[in-house]
Parts: C-alpha cells; structure tokens; sequence
C-alpha cells in the first residue's frame, strides 16, 4: 500500500502509453491532442450544415436536424477518437469524414431518393464489409486489385464535388442564364461574407495558422452576425434565414440524441439489391483509400513506420476506423474515418493514443452548443470545404521519394501523379474526376472511372492487366446504370 502510495500520480498513464519509450512526455502529447483537436474541429460545423441541408433551396425540408447532427458528431468523434487512442497507442484521432458525409447527403437521399435512415443503413453495411475484409487480412488486397491513378481520381474527384457543394452553397454559384452556371455577381451581403471567409481563411492557411479552418469559420461568422445586425436581419433570405448571423435566445442547451440507432436496412426494397449493393460499394471505396493513406502519411510523420515503409500492426488501427464507420452510420452522423489533420498533433511532438484521447474528450463540451453552432451560415463554412478539396487535390503530387520508389517498383512509370498521355489511366482518371462534381454524385465518377479503364484495357488487348476485382467491379457498376432500362423494359428488379 506505501508503494502505491508512493508512486507518481503519472505513473498509470505512463505504464500505458510509455511516453519515455516513446521519446514524448504526458505534457507534450496533452498539448498535442489540443492542437489536433484545434485544427480538425471545423467539422462541428460542417457536417450538421451538410447533412441538414443547411441554406439549400428545395433540400432543408428532407434534411437532418442540426442540432441532433451536431450531437451525433460530437458524439462519434469523441468515443471513436479515445477508443482509437486506447486500443492502438497511436495519436490518430477520428471524426465523420468530409467528403463521405456529401456522399450520404447529395447521393444517397438528394439523387438516390432513400431517406437518411436507408442511407445511414448503407453506411453500416460499408463499415461492416470493411470491418470483415480487415479481419480477414484482405483490406491490402483490394487496394492492390485497382489502378494508382484511379485511386488518385477518386480522391481529387470528391475534392471538387465538395468544393463545388460550398460555392452553391455559398451563393458564390448559381444557376446561369443560358449556363448550367455562373459565377454570382458580387452585390450582395451573403455573397461579399463568402468572399471575406475565404480571404481570411487563405491568408490563415499562406501563414501557417494553426486552427486556420476554426478561426475562418468563427471570424467569418462574427462578421456575417454584425452585417446581419446592421442591416436589420434582412442580409439573410431563404432557409435558414431565422438562425443564420444571429445570436442565438439559448447559448447551451441539451444534446439531441435523437438520431442515435435511426437507421433502417430498407434500401433493399426501396431502390432494389443491386443498386444497394453499387451504393454500399461505392462508399466503400470512398472510405477504404482515404484510411489507408491517412494511416501510412501520419505514421511516417510519427515515425511509425519501419525501414519498409510498413506500419507494424496496423490491423488495430484499420480495425478502429471500420467499426468507426459503422458508428458513425448507427449515429447518423455519417462514416466517421481517420483524420488527416492527425498529423498536426504529431507535427508538435504527439507520438502516443495519449494526443487521440485528448482529442477526443474535447467533442464533448460542444455537445451542449448546438444553438450557438447553428449560427453559422453557410458562407462561413465555404473556405474550409475549399481548403480541404485542396487537401484532397493533393493527391496527384507525391513526395519526391515516393516517386522514386514507385519508379523503381513500376520501371514503365515515370510520373508521380496521373499519367494523361496514357489512354487507360488517362481518360478514366479524367471521368472519375469530372463526372462527380458534373452529376453531384461520387458514385457515377467512380463508376464511369472503372467501367472506362476496362473498356480500354480489353480493346487494347491488355485484359490481363486488369484485376479480376476490377472486372466485378465494373459489372456491377453496368448493371446499376442498366437497372432504370430493365425496370421500365422489362419489369426487372
């Protein structure tokens, strides 16, 4: 009992993250986890406004409750972040992931028509294939069966839909006159408090800001609210005019958990088997190169990774982020994933689940703010979709050794991102990338990216070079586009 007693109040924490082995100190990784928090917990705001339809003509009526979003956010985020912490030791934190959340919203029940509790449904049934691949060791597999370029697309492609979502959203896109769209004239209020965000989020970014992306949304929200004042609460029109720039009656209320466990498997008879299947594995593939990415580009900054450039045990941390999604799904919240804004906590000396803990905690006072949260208008929210469609764009560039070590693994490349000269990777890559923002769906420019690359490949001769995978795929992909034909011909499915 005097041992006990004796001990540092830090030992037990210390016995458990091993700090000192880990060349970090509780101090550090505490420090760490805050700066994490700081730069990722933009999406507090954003993902009630995407999956509320926050400020869209036509859409808020079918849209989520912010406040019950917001909850659920908070929610997913702070559990899943210290259950990462604790099982994996590793400072990656987790959050529903931006980009997924716009393929839950804009897809799923804008274009697909189910309603969010059929989407969430989908949602789990992603985090559960994923979660079952881990478990059986074939997650590297699947990555292995499709295309870098591809892999790429799909990333860059998501970039520009979300970038696309905040600039109507915004008000800075509209529909044109003789155009499918035009940029908006610059005379109104709404319109010039997106343009100020974006400048103060831009020179945030250019200056190395930490939190940049919080600091844009809070400045710009500040501003929009003194507008909105000096104009007598007639800058704002439409939905959301009633809570947008305006100081909320109740700062703190209680969390709406409301949304928690709503979710229905009825997308089956809703839209039919194969089209939930196509959804279910488009959102999949959304999800599943995102994670491994994050994983293998934090880790190497954390110093994870072995002489390899493999990331020792990382079924726990592959195995974290699937049950994740399916949280994140059962809390309708949308596929929560892990952050790439991790690598912050790591850029000041976070190495241990210590940083992903505190992360984590830090959702749960906000929990209670979903009336001072609800303020924000969606030009507020605009530069961070800007911001973070540029992180995403990113992924055509790699580092220089990266280039060099898939040089020397794949002699016939010589570039570092997408070769265009190359018909295959080339004109698939491109309608991957075009076509999700151009239909507002994710899932057609993941389809017409595959079912391209198949096409050209067996017309070049070079079938062989194509994954069996990637000929599922691709069947599957033609078979949801032909499912509309064969319903209306023939009374098929």
């Amino acid at each position: 009992m005097t041992e006990l007693v004796g001990r540092p109040r830090g030992s037990a924490l210390e016995r458990f993250f091993r700090f000192g082995a880990n060349g970090t100190t509780l101090a550090r990784d505490t420090v760490a986890g805050v700066t994490t928090f700081i730069v990722m917990s933009y999406i507090i705001f954003v993902n009630p406004a995407i999956l509320s339809f926050a400020g869209v003509e036509g859409l808020e009526e079918i849209g989520l409750p912010f406040d019950g979003v917001l909850a659920s956010t908070c929610l997913v985020a702070g559990v899943m972040s210290i259950v990462m912490g604790l099982v994996t030791n590793r400072a990656y934190a987790i959050a529903p992931g931006l980009g997924l959340n716009a393929v839950v919203a804009f897809t799923l029940v804008a274009t697909e028509g189910l309603g969010f509790p059929e989407a969430m449904g989908i949602v789990v049934m992603e985090g559960a294939l994923v979660t079952a691949l881990v478990l059986l060791g074939m997650r590297e597999k699947v990555m292995a069966a499709i295309p870098l370029e591809l892999k790429k697309a799909i990333a860059i492609g998501i970039g520009l839909f979300i970038a696309f979502i905040g600039l109507v959203n915004a008000g800075l896109v509209t529909p044109g006159e003789g155009t499918p769209v035009q940029l908006a004239e610059f005379t109104s209020w709404p319109v010039l408090v997106a343009l100020f965000g974006i400048v103060v989020t831009i020179v945030l970014r250019a200056r190395g800001f930490p939190g940049d992306l919080l600091v844009g949304i809070v400045a710009t929200t500040v501003f929009a609210t003194i507008v909105n004042w000096a104009t007598d609460y007639t800058a704002y029109t439409g939905p959301g005019a009633e809570r947008y720039a305006r100081w909320p009656g109740d700062v703190v209320d209680s969390p709406n958990f409301s949304l928690v466990g709503e979710i229905s498997f009825d997308s089956f008879a809703t839209v039919g088997i194969v089209t939930t299947i196509a959804l279910v594995f488009s959102l999949f593939l959304a999800d599943f190169f995102d994670t491994m990415g994050t994983l293998v580009g934090v880790g190497k900054q954390a110093g994870y990774l072995t002489r390899e450039g493999e990331l020792p045990e990382i079924r726990k941390p592959l195995l974290v982020d699937s049950v994740a999604a399916m949280a994140g799904g059962a809390a309708s919240a949308s596929s929560a994933t892990t952050y790439i804004e991790s690598g912050a906590g790591v850029g000041v000396g976070g190495r241990t689940g210590w940083v992903a803990v505190v992360t984590g905690a830090l959702f749960f006072p906000f929990l209670f703010f979903a009336p001072l949260i609800g303020m924000v208008p969606p030009q507020a929210t605009a530069p961070a979709l800007l911001i973070v469609a540029w992180l995403m764009a990113s992924a055509l560039t790699e580092l220089e050794e990266e280039a060099e070590a898939a040089e020397a693994a794949r002699p016939e490349r010589r570039l570092a991102g997408i070769d265009f000269h190359n018909f295959a990777l080339g004109l698939s890559a491109l309608l991957a990338i075009i076509i999700m923002p151009f239909t507002f769906s994710i899932t057609n420019g993941i389809a017409f990216g595959f079912l391209a690359y198949v096409v050209i490949r067996v017309a070049q001769g070079e079938w062989r070079r194509v994954h069996p995978l990637m000929y599922a795929a691709a069947f599957a992909f033609a078979l949801y586009f032909t499912i509309p034909l064969l319903h209306d011909t023939l009374g098929w499915i």
